[in-house]
């Protein structure tokens, strides 16, 4: 193992950055990056991005929730971050009297800005290369049982020795290029965080899901946050007390847009990349898991759309679930189609045959390089079967059918809890029940047992013991009688079950028999998958090795992981067929000609935005041309996760907010396009524009730095 940590660090040392793809680490700037970033434009040092000792760039980015990226742009915490990030908590805010969904919001002042519960956000406090201290043990010669074994302790420990050296901080340990590095993350969580402003869903989601991962792309995609604290500047629970957060860096704002060919760069938090991804995974993702995801998830959202459409209670209890569910729905339709279209699994089996070559001739049998590939073959060969049955019963059951999510809060493993937290149950039932909706429910449960029945390998025993004994084989009625009877169908009644517990009594409820099987079974595959997923993993781990030994000189970047990372390129146009050129920004002009009454949930145009555009009342917001930017493209390298981060300008100004990729590029997960790949973001002066002449909250304007 000290052989691969040698290699990995040789390799840092030695690599020349490539100008478009990769999501580099903060800590490597000035050894692989920076020169080239120069190259391109970039006005900046490495320090001045990221600095160890002193504030930098990287401490006004942070983590927003569970899965974005936002930045600070005031001194006094005010926080931007994307319209689809701050979504989950403007929905949990809305009800039919205050729809902020419908509506938008905007607060006047600090006092009417709205506590988000459960909303948190992280700043990166230090950043470590732990190699040595988690795999500097491992022999090299020890199996993956061994491997993990070994480095689990050795992060369990780290983490211990990083907390207690860091007092009220959040320390994470991460594996990179498949396991053959390790960095520690040191993070403050603060966790009093409020709703500012957000745009109405006209604005902040207009082209709802048929504009999803595409361009020419009018999305005003943007919401406002601030950050609280304590009197000592540092995290505390929600109080009246507390203080906006007192930013030592925050980002400035440029009005002066950008130019063809201009430098950008973004800095956030990627999600997942699966750059060193096989010809055998690959063929598993478009036969089994992507069929399956969009099979699924298509039906349960037109049930869902239908409901929502037909009620604004629905609507709101619906709307964050649906856009979660939909957006990768989507993704992984165009994922399949870029892949196929762009011929990826031929580049990466001509990629895997040298690999073969160069490891049969230049390296040992116990080095393992030789038998990396097969190993991942002939486990990819046992996992897509294990694996196909427990996406359904994740997607089709688990996350689709919500009346089983408050019955596993009774559940440990899939037997009924003998005692229970009865006053914290409560508390997460209040939550989840605010938005279900039983019909809906009832109707997407219906859906999924019949599709399931039809296209599971092997099913769970509910339907054999349940359905075929007691109700002839009618799964419909199968539900019916669940929805009709069980006390998880109403907040009162799984209230009232909580409030004279018995375990006898909760394992009676007709829930209880559907939620007991599928988990039994979740679990009995997640037991039979976990020897292939070793073995996956350590020819994984050394396939990544061994490509890094085969070409050392090669700019090659670890997979995203949801750590922060810097990603560089250009303000750039793109050719997404013959004989079209897409241009690289957009205008007010485009939301206007997309109105369309036919589609009013997703291309509504609010009049007073109509009036502004009609007076051509843009302030300055305006670019040379005259004309109001909405969104531009640029050649960096993002993927999910970065959604909120903020795009910047040579100078490290903020320019944009990164909201989406497009769809010619749709596999650039696995397979980065440099011809084809966009990132595509909300213009800031679309942001300002919005929230001065159209919210009349220009307060707001007074705390940035506007350059």
């Amino acid at each position: 193992m000290k052989k691969l940590f040698l290699l990995c660090a040789a390799a840092l040392a030695s690599w020349s950055a490539a100008a478009d793809e990769g999501m580099w680490m903060l800590p490597y700037l000035q050894k692989m990056n920076i020169k080239t970033m120069k190259s391109l434009g970039c006005k900046l040092s490495a320090e001045d991005i990221y600095s160890v000792n002193n504030s930098s760039l990287k401490d006004a980015v942070v983590i927003f929730g569970g899965g974005c990226t936002g930045e600070i742009v005031s001194p006094e915490g005010l926080l931007f971050t994307n319209h689809h990030c701050g979504f989950g908590s403007i929905q949990a805010l809305s009800s039919v009297e205050h729809d902020y969904l419908k509506n938008g919001f905007w607060a006047m002042s600090n006092a009417e800005e709205l506590p988000a519960p459960g909303l948190q956000v992280r700043f990166i406090r230090k950043i470590a290369d732990v190699t040595p201290d988690v795999v500097g043990n491992v022999p090299s010669t020890a199996s993956q049982q061994e491997y993990e074994t070994i480095s689990n302790e050795n992060i369990k420990a780290l983490t211990a020795r990083l907390e207690e050296e860091n007092p009220g901080m959040e320390v994470i340990v991460k594996p990179f290029f498949g396991g053959n590095q390790f960095f520690a993350f040191v993070m403050e969580v603060y966790t009093d965080v409020r709703l500012v402003g957000a745009p109405p869903q006209s604005v902040g989601k207009f082209g709802g899901n048929t504009d999803n991962w595409m361009w020419p792309r009018h999305t005003c995609d943007f919401s406002i946050f601030r950050v609280y604290a304590g009197p000592d500047n540092r995290p505390a629970d929600y109080s009246p007390e507390n203080r906006p957060y007192k930013a030592e860096k925050y980002l400035k704002v440029s009005l002066d847009g950008y130019d063809e060919g201009d430098f950008a760069m973004i800095m956030g938090f990627p999600g997942s990349t699966q750059r060193y991804m096989t010809s055998y995974e690959i063929d598993d993702m478009l036969r089994v898991s992507n069929p399956n995801r969009i099979f699924i998830r298509g039906e349960r959202q037109d049930i869902l759309w239908k409901d929502m459409m037909a009620s604004d209670r629905v609507r709101i209890q619906y709307a964050s679930k649906y856009a979660q569910s939909s957006n990768y729905w989507k993704n992984s339709i165009g994922m399949s189609r870029g892949i196929e279209k762009l011929g990826v699994k031929a580049r990466k089996e001509a990629q895997e045959a040298d690999f073969r070559a160069w490891a049969a001739e230049k390296t040992l049998p116990e080095e393992g390089y030789a038998d990396a590939l097969t190993a991942i073959e002939e486990s990819m060969k046992a996992l897509s079967p294990l694996d196909h049955d427990r996406q359904w019963l994740s997607e089709a059951f688990l996350r689709a059918v919500e009346i089983i999510r408050p019955a596993t809060g009774v559940l440990k493993g899939s037997e009924v809890k003998a005692e229970i937290d009865a006053a914290k149950l409560e508390t997460a039932y209040r939550d989840f029940y605010k938005d279900f909706n039983v019909e809906t429910d009832r109707k997407v449960a219906k859906r999924m047992l019949q599709i399931a029945r039809e296209r599971m390998k092997e099913q769970p025993s509910f339907y054999a013991e349940v359905v075929d004994k007691q109700f002839g084989g009618d799964t419909d009625a199968y539900v019916d009688h669940i929805y009709d009877n069980s006390a998880f169908a109403s907040q009162e009644k799984a209230l009232a079950l909580l409030a004279d517990y018995s375990a006898e009594k909760v394992a009676a409820d007709p829930v209880m028999t559907l939620a007991r099987s599928v988990i039994e079974q979740y679990y009995a595959l997640s037991g039979a998958r976990r020897p292939h997923a070793a073995k996956f993993a350590e020819g994984h781990r050394k396939y990544i090795a061994g490509l890094m030994l085969r070409n050392p000189k090669k700019a090659w970047a670890s997979d995203a992981n949801f750590t922060i990372r810097l990603t560089y390129g250009r303000v750039l146009p793109y050719d997404p067929a013959d004989g079209i050129r897409y241009n690289y920004y957009t205008t007010l002009k485009g939301v206007i000609e997309k109105e369309d009454p036919k589609n009013p949930a997703e291309f509504t145009v609010p009049a007073k935005l109509k009036e502004l555009y009609a007076a051509r009342d843009f302030g300055r917001y305006a670019n040379a041309r005259g004309e109001l930017p909405t969104c531009f493209l640029a050649d960096c390298d993002i993927t999910g996760g970065n959604s909120g981060s903020p795009v910047m300008n040579a100078r490290g100004e903020l320019i944009g907010l990164a909201f989406d990729g497009n769809w010619e590029a749709m596999s650039g997960d696995v397979a980065f396009e440099p011809e084809l790949q966009r990132t595509i973001a909300v213009d800031v002066r679309y942001v300002l524009f919005i929230v001065d002449k159209f919210a009349g909250a220009g307060w707001l304007l007074k705390e940035l730095q506007i350059d």
